[in-house]
């Protein structure tokens, strides 16, 4: 067996033993979540309710992964952010306000730079819930709700290395911002609302209004069209198809490139054969203000391309295709 080879077997070995590890870390906390996790989110969405910031201080890894947890909280509707204890006690306290609870993070709970800034967090009123691994510390046994993060070994080999702690913090602290999210009835479009540059916020709040063709961009023939034409209409718009309305403008009906082929089909002459004889009746349409993503939900049930959007007396206002939801990004 080649030194490579040996190698590669104790990197796999190695790297299942540390994810087994800390799985083991994570299913312990399962019974964690009682009383103590309760309380602590009781106290957070009284905060939450009444315009208060969640205040996130950690040191050296724990800090690390509070501003996880305070970047999760803020995006899923509890409005957090991080504060690093060491420059607390240089000026940053003033950051805290007397309506925020202050949630910090400490695996021995007897971290120096947040036991320092304690009397000043006592002063100010705010409520402190902790995460700690010991539930005797100094840190937590001042705190109105400490929940309980404490794991059996650290992945590392050395036992050094802060590993499965930070992992079972960082899980913790999920689970405490999805129940806030739960317990306020955050919803997908309130997600959106924190995330407008993403895809997400793209398929959440874009609108047809925002990406329909209108105006002279919009491919329409009258009824008394010849199928040639609604063919240079559809060719002229570039869309893959055309609305057909009545003498008074009322969508009546549709000419797509799937009708063109099944007329080609029939063999009709294309020059003579009125529009009537081979356009779709009628046609899938929508409303103006309809979320672009429920365009494409529309789209996609239904196997078409296109869709117009018409006023509720069926009169013409813009029309899209699949590509515009391409180039928008909601796709």
């Amino acid at each position: 067996m080649t030194i490579e080879s040996i190698a590669k077997k104790q990197f796999i070995t190695q790297g299942k033993k540390v994810v087994e590890i800390e799985l083991q870390a994570i299913h312990s906390l399962i019974e964690r979540i009682a009383d103590e996790f309760s309380l602590a989110c009781e106290i957070l969405l009284r905060c939450v309710q009444s315009k208060g910031r969640i205040v996130v201080i950690g040191m050296g890894k724990s800090g690390h992964i509070g501003r996880k947890i305070a970047a999760t909280l803020s995006s899923t509707g509890s409005p957090s952010f991080f504060v690093h204890p060491g420059e607390a006690s240089h000026g940053d306290m003033g950051m805290i306000t007397e309506n925020d609870t202050v949630l910090a993070i400490s695996n021995s709970g007897e971290t120096e730079e947040i036991l320092t800034i304690l009397p000043l967090i006592k002063r100010l009123g705010v409520p402190l819930i902790t995460l700690t691994g010991n539930k005797r510390s100094t840190l937590a046994k001042c705190a109105q709700a400490n929940v309980d993060v404490s794991v059996e070994k650290e992945a590392c080999a050395l036992g050094l290395a802060p590993t499965s702690s930070t992992t079972a913090t960082l899980v913790m602290g999920d689970a405490l911002a999805i129940s806030l999210l739960d317990a306020r009835g955050f919803s997908s479009e309130d997600f959106a609302l924190s995330h407008p540059g993403g895809k997400l916020g793209r398929r959440l709040l874009l609108k047809i209004d925002d990406i329909m063709h209108t105006g002279k961009n919009i491919p329409v023939v009258s009824h008394h069209a010849t199928v040639k034409e609604a063919l240079i209409e559809m060719t002229r718009c570039s869309l893959g198809m055309t609305a057909v309305v009545d003498d008074n403008c009322v969508q009546i009906g549709l000419f797509t490139d799937g009708d063109l082929r099944r007329a080609l089909d029939r063999s009709i002459n294309i020059h003579t054969s009125s529009i009537k004889e081979v356009m779709t009746i009628g046609g899938k349409v929508i409303e103006k203000g309809m979320l672009a993503a429920e365009a494409l939900r529309i789209m996609e049930t239904h196997k078409i391309n296109g869709l117009f959007v018409v006023d509720k007396q069926k009169k013409i206002l813009g029309a899209l295709n699949m590509h515009d939801l391409l180039r928008a990004g909601v796709l």
